[in-house]
């Protein structure tokens, strides 16, 4: 692929990242993000037939890149509290920088969970199970109080995910400004990881 078709590529995904983010998949157009591409609409028609292929593009890349970081770090031969340290800063750095994709994701793969989401997330499943045997390892240890790996595993990820799925919410609620709500998820990259740890710790 030469640069000119890549560099008109990342202008068209980024263009329609934007207009998702404002509209949604059902709310956008075509012609509105060519527009915002810069292109005509038969050139983003060539690239991409369809705007489903598109978010179906931004949302593998987006798992692409945050998946496999994630269950890197869950692999890993690391303590199991720095580990779940390590994973919720992980988590964090990169939603932070593309807070849209969480609702974006969870709409999308609610709408259609057989749209390709499966198949990026069967790759990665088998990472789990260290994870699992050193939570398994700890509660028989008695290190740590007795709780499942999938339920250590989904209490970490609502904690980082939810308030980024509930950001109107949040800041409605407590009257957090968007420079305001970006420093409470700054408080979280520590929060969230000695909160778990505060509460399995035995």
């Amino acid at each position: 692929m030469d640069l000119q078709k890549r560099s008109t590529e990342e202008l068209i995904l980024e263009a329609a990242q934007a207009v998702f983010l404002e509209k949604g998949l059902a709310g956008a157009r075509m012609q509105e993000i060519a527009d915002r591409a810069g292109i005509n609409k038969a050139l983003l028609h060539y690239y991409f037939r369809s705007k489903e292929k598109l978010s179906a593009l931004i949302i593998e890349r987006a798992i692409g890149v945050i998946l496999p970081r994630v269950m890197a770090v869950l692999d890993t031969d690391m303590e199991l509290f720095d580990k779940i340290r390590l994973v919720v800063d992980t988590y964090l750095t990169f939603v932070s920088r593309n807070s849209f994709l969480p609702l974006f994701i969870v709409n999308e793969v609610n709408r259609n969970p057989h749209f390709f989401f499966r198949a990026v997330v069967e790759k990665e499943r088998n990472h789990l199970d260290k994870f699992r045997r050193q939570v398994e390892e700890a509660v028989a240890q008695g290190r740590i109080h007795p709780i499942s790996p999938a339920q250590l595993f989904m209490n970490v990820m609502s904690l980082v995910i939810f308030p980024f799925l509930g950001k109107p919410i949040i800041q409605v609620g407590l009257g957090l400004s968007d420079k305001d709500f970006k420093r409470e998820m700054e408080h979280r990259r520590t929060e969230v990881a000695e909160f778990v740890i505060r509460a399995i710790r035995a």
